[in-house]
């Protein structure tokens, strides 16, 4: 036992085990005594006020009100999490939230579609559980330095759904459009196109369409980026460009891209899109204005940038 007053017994034993992650066993093997009497002085210590322990929610720290930002956008809800300057606890802090929402908004029976990115396959990570649901993936794979494998993301989900999976077994981006075709013919990956037209609830990232703000920006030539560019596009959306009014961009790569359509989206039910950073604000926009957004996981730069850009519009139009 400790020569101290049991305050500070109880107060060494809170520390080895709330900041030093110590297991009670070994605390009670320090202290030379039971690991029930360790569970105990744990309770007592929060119960004295010498533990505290708060809870944040992220998206409740914040300087948005992220409801009066719904309404302003015409969506369903707006969820906020803080604004980070380290990128890899950003995105990390963005799939925690994308994971909480998927939790309480799929519910048995549900078909969902799960549509790739470097959050996406952080948020897998932290779903816990899931009710009775099949997975359908969105779009076909994209790898990236550090990203992992959107075939053992829905297979995760899958197996915690407990249903069907419709996997998509091919690359996003091919190099032409009769590549696209052959691949879209196969069985499995047309099976998954078709499940897409069933969709209660798909899940996506939104991406611009400029350096550094799309995955799918990096991996084509500049006679493609400038393309869409001349079009118009600002946003991409599992490879699909938009413009700024939502309308879709047709373009060379559109052919070329293995992915859920807009049109799909717009009939699901249920979207939930998750986007980072000031810069893609425009892009949230036509996303939204494309019909595809009901309820969208961003951070706060880019919760500001959304309500900065409402505001002024309201003040326009009075």
């Amino acid at each position: 036992m400790s020569d101290g007053t049991h305050e500070e017994l109880l107060a060494d034993i809170g520390r080895a085990y709330y900041l030093d992650n110590r297991s009670k066993v070994e605390i009670a093997t320090e202290y030379g005594i039971s690991r029930f009497q360790v569970a105990r002085f744990l309770d007592e210590a929060r119960a004295e006020g010498i533990v505290r322990i708060e809870i944040r929610h992220p998206s409740r720290d914040v300087g948005v009100d992220a409801g009066a930002l719904a309404d302003a956008l015409g969506i369903s809800k707006v969820v906020v999490v803080k604004s980070l300057s380290d990128d890899f606890e950003q995105r990390d802090l963005l799939a925690r939230s994308v994971a909480e929402e998927l939790m309480s908004q799929v519910q048995a029976g549900m078909t969902v579609g799960i549509s790739w990115s470097r959050t996406m396959d952080l948020a897998a990570r932290h779903v816990g559980a899931l009710p009775k649901c099949n997975i359908v993936q969105l779009a076909g794979a994209l790898p990236v330095p550090g990203g992992g494998n959107p075939l053992e993301l829905v297979q995760r989900l899958g197996r915690l759904g407990g249903g069907t999976t419709w996997p998509m077994w091919a690359p996003l981006v091919v190099d032409s459009a009769a590549t696209a075709n052959g691949l879209r013919r196969q069985p499995e990956i047309a099976d998954a196109v078709r499940k897409a037209d069933s969709l209660d609830l798909a899940v996506v990232a939104i991406g611009a369409w400029a350096p550094n703000l799309s995955t799918v920006w990096e991996r084509v030539d500049n006679t493609v980026r400038q393309d869409g560019l001349d079009k118009g596009a600002v946003a991409e959306c599992s490879g699909r460009l938009l413009a700024f009014d939502g309308s879709p961009v047709v373009s060379d790569l559109d052919e070329r891209i293995l992915s859920v359509t807009l049109g799909q989206l717009r009939r699901t039910p249920t979207v939930l899109a998750v986007a980072q950073g000031a810069s893609r604000a425009a892009a949230v926009k036509a996303c939204i204005a494309a019909g595809i957004v009901q309820t969208l996981v961003v951070d706060e730069s880019l919760a500001l940038s959304l309500q900065g850009s409402t505001d002024a519009l309201k003040e326009a139009a009075e």
